[in-house]
């Protein structure tokens, strides 16, 4: 699903109109995208999952075409952990259904 059908999934449940289903959207994905790099850098949202910030360590590799040695820096990685009850949220949340 990419987000067109994300925006007509969220307009046909709502109905709503698809400019409306859209600002929903990104006002969601935004609150979600300050928190995870300005925030606490978790959100958590019963019986679906959490996003999360995690670091990751510094590492070394072999590039395998020459054989050199090179790192990869610290970094932060986004990481999403799905809850075990994903599937009674879909049901629990659902419009219309």
């Amino acid at each position: 699903m990419n987000r067109t059908q994300l925006i007509d999934a969220v307009a046909a449940s709502l109905q709503v109109s698809k400019n409306q289903a859209g600002n929903c959207i990104n006002a969601v994905l935004g609150a979600i995208a300050d928190n995870l790099t300005e925030g606490d850098q978790e959100v958590a949202i019963p019986d679906f999952g959490r996003f999360f910030v995690k670091n990751v360590a510094a590492r070394q590799y072999v590039n395998p075409s020459t054989g050199e040695k090179m790192t990869v820096e610290a970094h932060d990685k986004l990481v999403f952990k799905p809850s075990d009850n994903m599937g009674y949220y879909s049901r629990k949340h659902a419009v219309n259904k």
